[in-house]
């Protein structure tokens, strides 16, 4: 009987010592929280891939993206004009008329457009990031917020991208009258008319670049609309890579030149410096007051967050890959190019 009940004494020893001791050693494990750890209800899983985890998820990196859109800075809304699209192109076969006020004497001058058209078809864009669905189960997650803060860096410099490509190539390509953007003999009431000179401004001298400077400047107050009358252009911007920017930024600002005479030409024109100009010697100097300016940004559609979360798509099923991203539809073209001038090649 002593030896029995002193087995029974031990059984139970056993039974309410080993708990004891177990979590005892769980509890000497610095910060150990199975809430925490996101242990609880998920078979020892970092998160399981479902609906509503999912929509979460993909939530806070639209919230990123939009943050990181609206911090971003952009440049274009200083030279080009928005222009809404509602098709797929837009028509500015207008362009071809530069409409001003005259003395109503007999019957009205209605302009007609010219026969050549000027037509800019919409773009699509995108940036499309992948979130590897063995990520989402391992709560390995962080790697994607900067992604999304990037894709809304992008979609906000969209539009700087596309004015600004057009800039550096508008030797190259048409605008409404048929010629390049920057030409030599742009056709104005049987005439040639060139917005492309080549007069540097890179130089060694204020004095020199003072003459560059003012040199364009007096062409393009000299511009005339198809009946001869002066169309009133006054430069306000002069638009430089970061080669020029100090010396297009010491005309701007210097009192007097290096000969000590004064600095007609400080203060006016606002030195834009934007680091996509791909010339070092380019310079442009651009009327934007008017209500049709240089260029133009057509948008169809502004850059929108979008995703894929749905678990039986083909991607998810093959390749276990989510998609997040922007999308966007828009394009660049020129306005008037009166409003514009090329000082160097």
């Amino acid at each position: 009987m002593k030896m029995f009940t002193t087995l029974i004494l031990a059984v139970m020893v056993a039974l309410f010592a080993v708990p004891a001791m177990a979590a005892d050693a769980l509890a000497a494990v610095p910060s150990f929280n199975a809430q925490d750890m996101g242990l609880i209800g998920v078979g020892f899983a970092g998160m399981i891939v479902n609906k509503d985890s999912l929509s979460t998820l993909f939530i806070n990196l639209k919230t990123t993206f939009n943050k990181a859109f609206d911090a971003t800075e952009s440049m274009w809304t200083k030279i080009a004009m928005l222009v809404p699209s509602g098709s797929s192109q837009n028509d500015y076969k207008w362009l071809s008329n530069f409409p001003q006020m005259r003395k109503w004497i007999g019957e009205k001058n209605v302009k007609s457009l010219e026969g050549f058209s000027y037509t800019i078809v919409n773009d699509d864009w995108e940036a499309t990031v992948e979130v590897d669905r063995n990520d989402i189960e391992d709560d390995n997650l962080g790697i994607y917020a900067p992604q999304a803060q990037m894709a809304g860096y992008s979609s906000k410099q969209l539009p700087d991208e596309i004015v600004i490509e057009l800039v550096n190539n508008g030797h190259a390509n048409l605008c409404y009258d048929g010629q390049n953007f920057f030409d030599t003999d742009h056709p104005v009431a049987g005439a040639s008319v060139s917005n492309k000179g080549a007069v540097a401004l890179s130089i060694a001298t204020l004095a020199a670049a003072k003459a560059s400077y003012g040199l364009t400047r007096t062409k393009m107050k000299q511009f005339k609309d198809d009946e001869g009358r002066p169309l009133n252009i006054n430069p306000n911007i002069l638009l430089v890579g970061p080669a020029l920017a100090d010396d297009a930024r010491s005309l701007m600002t210097n009192d007097r030149l290096e000969d000590g005479k004064p600095n007609p030409y400080k203060g006016t024109a606002e030195v834009v410096e934007d680091s996509r100009i791909t010339s070092d010697t380019a310079w442009y100097l651009l009327d934007t007051r008017k209500p049709v300016k240089p260029f133009i940004y057509q948008e169809r559609k502004k850059p929108t967050f979008v995703s894929q979360t749905d678990m039986e798509a083909d991607n998810v099923f093959k390749r276990k890959k989510f998609l997040f991203g922007a999308e966007a539809r828009a394009a660049g073209g020129y306005g008037f190019w009166q409003l514009a001038y090329k000082g160097n090649d």
